[in-house]
């Protein structure tokens, strides 16, 4: 638990000067700032009451494994899971690195500190067959016309376009009427260019035709039954009430439409950085592990893509 009564004023301001360039030359988005805050001042506060230093920076020179080590078994004391703790600690060696940079001391001791290990845990992908007899079904979930017209456009450019719903429910109306491709703004504040399928295209048009309230430029597409931004919580209900109706498992939520929306690309032939751009990932390995793709399904790409794969010849 942070306690920021015993972190000094100087080391409150590092922290502050470390999101600052975060925000700056990352694109770290606010939520993503909250949490570096809060992870970086939990490690500070136990490393002053542990060490009885409240030397501000100058505590910082000096940490050793021991201190680590003990930093680690009591978030483990105190119930936190193993991926809570890996969290935390990627963020505390993102704000050491910045920090010895700066201050010209070495990092090691910090660096070295191994997370504890973890089982990720991955969204699995629906069938096709049931992707598809969602986005069929949402007449099922309301009796209003204007509603069940957004909810199918909502759930259309998630499972149709890979879009996290953040990023669906933040359309602007000055980005109206959609063409074949839409800039998106993912997290981090990072662009990417994404096609858009007629079938969402029309959705979307559907949608605003029926909508009872009027909009501006600025205002976000998707609205509420009383005129306000729509909740992503409302999509979740949605989801429920289909999972109920069609008995669907539980695993179909707002996230496993996007999630099925790259596996399915990838089932059909697509090639990960493709699948990558469309994800908007930073890394590839984060679509790797996004789409969990089974060793037998990689083993027949790579049979009927590589040039040496049906050939006699020999890699030398």
């Amino acid at each position: 638990m942070v306690k920021l009564e015993v972190i000094s004023p100087a080391q409150l301001n590092l922290v502050d000067d470390w999101l600052g360039v975060k925000s700056a030359l990352e694109g770290s988005s606010s939520n993503t700032l909250v949490a570096y805050r809060r992870d970086v001042l939990d490690f500070l506060s136990f490393l002053t009451i542990h060490s009885g230093n409240k030397n501000g920076a100058s505590q910082l020179d000096s940490i050793d494994q021991v201190s680590m080590r003990s930093w680690i078994a009591e978030n483990r004391r105190s119930g936190k899971t193993s991926r809570s703790i890996a969290r935390q600690l990627s963020s505390v060696k993102s704000f050491y690195k910045w920090f010895a940079k700066r201050r010209g001391i070495d990092p090691t001791m910090v660096l070295i500190t191994k997370a504890p290990k973890f089982q990720k845990k991955l969204p699995r992908a629906l069938s096709k067959e049931a992707a598809k007899e969602i986005s069929q079904s949402i007449d099922l979930t309301d009796n209003e016309p204007w509603v069940i017209a957004r909810d199918t456009a909502v759930i259309l450019l998630l499972y149709g376009c890979g879009l996290r719903i953040s990023e669906a429910l933040s359309l602007k109306y000055s980005e109206m009427p959609l063409t074949d491709t839409l800039k998106i703004q993912g997290k981090g504040d990072k662009f990417r260019i994404i096609p858009i399928l007629q079938i969402a295209r029309e959705a979307v048009e559907n949608y605003l035709n029926t909508l009872p309230f009027t909009l501006n430029g600025n205002d976000n597409i998707f609205r509420g039954v009383r005129g306000g931004s729509l909740n992503p919580r409302s999509i979740q209900l949605v989801m429920k009430l289909i999972r109920e109706k069609l008995g669907i498992a539980s695993n179909a939520t707002p996230h496993s439409l996007r999630h099925s929306f790259a596996t399915h690309l990838l089932t059909s032939g697509a090639d990960l950085r493709s699948i990558q751009e469309l994800l908007g990932h930073s890394s590839l390995s984060t679509t790797q592990i996004y789409t969990s793709v089974d060793s037998s399904r990689l083993m027949e790409v790579y049979s009927k893509t590589h040039p040496k794969a049906n050939s006699n010849s020999h890699l030398t």
